[in-house]
């Protein structure tokens, strides 16, 4: 399996702007915005895989359950950064992570959620799930909740001159580019695991229907 980690040395200002200024990158948004940042190609062909892993990965693909696993490591990340800084995919097939600048946007923050199906609205009182289906209640939360936020036309560090950057601003911006990598890398790896360990089946599944009958008076 190949990998995006890169060993850079963070003491030499010339390591760290070559690393800086050859790493891969791709659109933030589309190629007609054409703003880019730091990228890693994550289509499942050139992912290193062998050929059992590769026959199980081209019918994952299309699984819930495995994409909200990589997604679930993926907004971890940019928690920890408070998601000033976050990985999203791109292009036609997703073929792509991209790092993408965000944050958190307090001003509309979200002040109730539900006590049942979790969702998170406006109201500053506690008043039945507007949910459909829902016999929730939406309760006022002591602390709003912000929400997070992406500027997904804005690129990174395109065409940055590197020579005005002090030496801890440089290595600060190569760690997190590393670390960025090392979040992709950690993706795919969910991703084999799941390619590993599971094997997808059709199974046919009965829905129950709700319809209206006739009964005697």
């Amino acid at each position: 399996m190949n990998t995006f980690d890169t060993r850079v040395d963070l003491r030499n200002r010339s390591s760290m702007t070559e690393f800086l200024n050859s790493h891969f990158r791709y659109f933030t948004l589309h190629s007609v915005n054409g703003a880019t940042s730091y990228a890693n190609c994550v289509k499942v062909h050139r992912l290193g895989l062998t050929p059992a892993q590769l026959e199980q990965a081209w019918q994952m693909l299309d699984m819930p359950v495995v994409f909200h696993a990589i997604r679930d490591g993926l907004e971890r990340w940019a928690e920890a950064r408070r998601w000033e800084w976050q990985a999203h995919f791109r292009g036609r097939s997703s073929g792509y992570l991209v790092l993408c600048r965000g944050g958190l946007d307090y001003e509309r923050a979200h002040t109730a959620q539900c006590d049942e199906c979790g969702k998170l609205t406006y109201h500053t009182q506690d008043v039945p799930c507007t949910g459909g289906g829902c016999n929730g209640t939406l309760r006022a939360m002591e602390k709003p909740v912000p929400q997070v936020i992406t500027w997904p036309g804005k690129g990174v560090d395109e065409h940055e001159d590197w020579s005005g950057w002090d030496l801890g601003s440089l290595r600060e911006r190569a760690r997190l580019v590393q670390d960025f990598d090392r979040a992709g890398d950690e993706a795919v790896a969910t991703f084999v695991r799941f390619c590993d360990e599971y094997r997808v089946v059709e199974k046919t599944v009965s829905v129950p229907t709700q319809v209206r009958v006739l009964e005697p008076a």
